[in-house]
């Protein structure tokens, strides 16, 4: 009864244009995280850009929840939007955590499977905004969101062998010398791998509602 009744009533659409918003947010970021895991690039001015994006993607977050109380009819259930703007939000939050390690650590030399972690976030970014993009119309891109959602798990599985491979790489360049660089390193793998975990975690909360709505 209450799905026949949400049919007939309109719908509150500003939903999709905030998620939009924040989900380019999550490209913005990634990029910006990107440039400071790139060797040579001025570590201080990208880790100010990924805070920056981050601030913009909190404030959007907030409004989505703000209109989420105030909306009569949402376009899927209340719990599945404060989940899907929290997942998202959570992601960038990550972002952030990665770029203040760098900053307090002082790193200035990236290991290259770093490097290879930040292009798949991009690419998982990139995604994040086609299926995002996409929600509007659930029963007519069911297809194409259960692929974006299978990439994007497939790349936080090619993430995890990145992160293995460069934690292996640093213990045995550190394990007759540099202790602290290699726990260094390894507190920066760690935040990337959450990162794409995070990612994974946004890919989930979008099946799960294609799921329910379809």
């Amino acid at each position: 009864m209450m799905r026949w009744f949400q049919a007939l009533m309109p719908r509150e659409d500003r939903f999709f244009a905030l998620f939009n918003a924040h989900a380019q947010i999550l490209v913005q970021g990634a990029e910006a995280l990107r440039e400071l895991l790139a060797d040579g690039s001025d570590k201080a001015a990208a880790a100010r850009k990924v805070f920056d994006f981050e601030d913009k993607a909190d404030a959007i977050a907030r409004d989505v929840l703000v209109l989420t109380r105030r909306s009569f009819i949402t376009p899927f259930d209340r719990s599945d939007i404060k989940d899907l703007i929290g997942t998202l939000d959570d992601t960038i939050d990550q972002m952030k955590k990665t770029a203040k390690a760098v900053l307090m650590f002082e790193v200035t030399k990236m290991e290259p499977e770093m490097a290879a972690m930040g292009d798949d976030i991009v690419k998982a970014a990139r995604l994040t905004v086609e299926a995002v993009g996409l929600l509007g119309s659930l029963q007519e891109n069911a297809i194409r969101i259960n692929a974006i959602t299978e990439e994007i798990v497939r790349l936080e599985d090619e993430s995890d062998t990145l992160n293995d491979q460069g934690i292996k790489t640093l213990f045995q360049r550190h394990r007759d010398g540099n202790a602290m660089g290699y726990i260094i390193g390894l507190e920066i793998y760690d935040h990337l791998e959450k990162v794409m975990d995070r990612f994974e975690d946004v890919g989930n909360r979008i099946s799960g509602i294609l799921i329910e709505q379809v």
